[in-house]
């Protein structure tokens, strides 16, 4: 029952196996009014009105045998709708991403969702929901023109998860995200089933006052942590579980998932660096994870340049010197950008505290609580630290044709650009960076973030990095070395 799809001007069916999947999905949409209807026939005595159960199946099987999709003449379409019939094609060269998605329904019946991304947006991507995996995975090879490999026997993977690996999730943000949403259905679920009114306010605080808020604060926060945690951990492995990385025929091979399998495909001429990123937790836990920079991908197509998540360091370490084909981008040293970044990162820090401890003693002097000068006193020693962090992370280098640049403290991220994807420069300052003799050096490429940003660096330093990265592009920019700062006939350009 497996699909073959063909490169010919044929209008073509999805997998007949979708008139399960269907059906089933329009049953699940009109449930509610579906048990609306039962309960009026039950109340009436009426069996006609059971025939409106059918309804949500013919929407099914309807909406199965009005979508067609065809590939040829340089194009692939896809056809959907009846009453209201809509026609999207997307050129074969604007091809730039193929993701394979199979929910739990999907894999089951041996399906999986083809996805074309075009890197334009999730709205102008093209998906074939419901081809066998075969012939999706023969599809993608045509639409990204993998070249196949001589060899027979296929490469060893690039990377496995290790379980192990999940002990590092409690340290990202997912747990708390997930425990938000688990907090909101709770609440809607109470408002919906009424236990909003037999759960008395007046109650719970005094049953909370009545606890030692010596006891009872250290347990909520315990309890918080630990349900965090459960959820961060299962939602990692659920999202990873059994992923895999591997390099063939010429492109990069990303499958994982428990219950939504996913599998991502990155042609080589396509990836255009990584960004290792390591916010503060998961720095302080020893983890990393990693993302390609790959052209032609908008930013809001996530999960498509996902490469590592978060491990160990070490492995995301090899993992970016494997993509990049060099160690140096990753593991190189930085060239700091000198005494007068570092002083802007303090001052930029400390600035904030000691408005709100100033805040805090203007208050107690004119009769307010002493307590009042904690804020700024917390926050003084806090962002000395931050300050500290900041400065030491800050680095750039040019290293074996890549652009490096790292910053940042509790989202710090060390960026590795080819040069020959860097499609142009800007150099952007502000009144207080130009006192300074600082410039913000932004290298614009294609893909990824679209751009990767060298913050606080010496004009100068700027100016000679950007020409030795992508000679001949910046000369003019030279003059500027020998100019005043009044003098410097433009800082902006491509």
């Amino acid at each position: 029952m497996s699909t073959t799809v063909t490169t010919t001007e044929a209008w073509q069916r999805l997998d007949r196996r979708m008139l399960l999947v269907h059906p089933l999905r329009e049953v699940v949409r009109f449930l509610p009014a579906m048990a609306a209807v039962v309960v009026a026939g039950t109340a009436t005595g009426e069996a006609w009105q059971y025939l409106g159960v059918l309804v949500p199946v013919a929407l099914g099987v309807l909406r199965y045998l009005t979508t067609r999709f065809r590939v040829g003449q340089g194009r692939v379409e896809l056809r959907t709708g009846l009453l209201n019939r809509h026609l999207r094609a997307t050129p074969l060269d604007r091809v730039r991403t193929v993701d394979l998605t199979s929910p739990l329904t999907h894999r089951v019946l041996g399906l999986t969702r083809l996805r074309i991304g075009t890197g334009t947006g999730d709205d102008e991507a093209l998906v074939l929901d419901g081809l066998s995996v075969a012939a999706a995975r023969r599809l993608r090879a045509e639409l990204l023109r993998e070249v196949p490999d001589q060899v027979t026997e296929p490469p060893p993977d690039t990377l496995h998860l290790d379980p192990r690996w999940a002990r590092l999730a409690p340290f990202t943000s997912t747990g708390l995200a997930l425990g938000a949403g688990v907090l909101g259905l709770a609440l809607q679920a109470t408002t919906t089933l009424g236990l909003a009114r037999t759960l008395r306010a007046d109650d719970l605080v005094a049953s909370a006052l009545r606890a030692s808020v010596w006891i009872a604060v250290p347990a909520l926060v315990l309890s918080g942590l630990v349900a965090t945690s459960a959820l961060a951990v299962g939602g990692y492995l659920v999202s990873n579980w059994d992923l895999t990385l591997r390099h063939e025929r010429r492109a990069w091979h990303l499958r994982r998932g428990l219950l939504t399998t996913r599998e991502t495909t990155l042609a080589d001429d396509r990836v255009a660096g990584v960004s290792l990123g390591e916010p503060l937790g998961l720095r302080l836990a020893g983890g990393a994870r990693l993302d390609a920079v790959v052209t032609g991908v908008d930013r809001d197509e996530q999960g498509s340049a996902l490469l590592v998540p978060p491990a160990p360091h070490d492995v995301v370490a090899g993992v970016a010197g494997r993509v990049l084909g060099t160690d140096a981008p990753v593991t190189g040293p930085l060239v700091p950008h000198g005494p007068q970044a570092v002083r802007r990162r303090w001052t930029r820090a400390l600035g904030p505290a000691l408005a709100v401890l100033a805040a805090g003693l203007l208050a107690v002097a004119t009769g307010g609580s002493p307590w009042l000068l904690a804020p700024g006193a917390l926050a003084l020693p806090a962002a000395a630290l931050l300050a500290a962090d900041r400065s030491r992370a800050l680095g750039h280098a040019l290293a074996d044709g890549h652009l490096v640049a790292r910053s940042g403290s509790l989202g710090r991220r060390r960026e590795a650009l080819g040069t020959s994807h860097v499609i142009g420069w800007t150099f952007r300052d502000s009144w207080f960076q130009r006192r300074a003799g600082l410039t913000t050096l932004v290298a614009t490429t294609a893909g990824g973030r679209q751009a990767v940003t060298v913050p606080d660096v010496p004009l100068a330093e700027a100016v000679r990095l950007a020409d030795r990265a992508t000679p001949g592009l910046v000369a003019p920019f030279l003059l500027a070395q020998t100019c005043t700062p009044r003098e410097t006939p433009r800082r902006t350009g491509r």
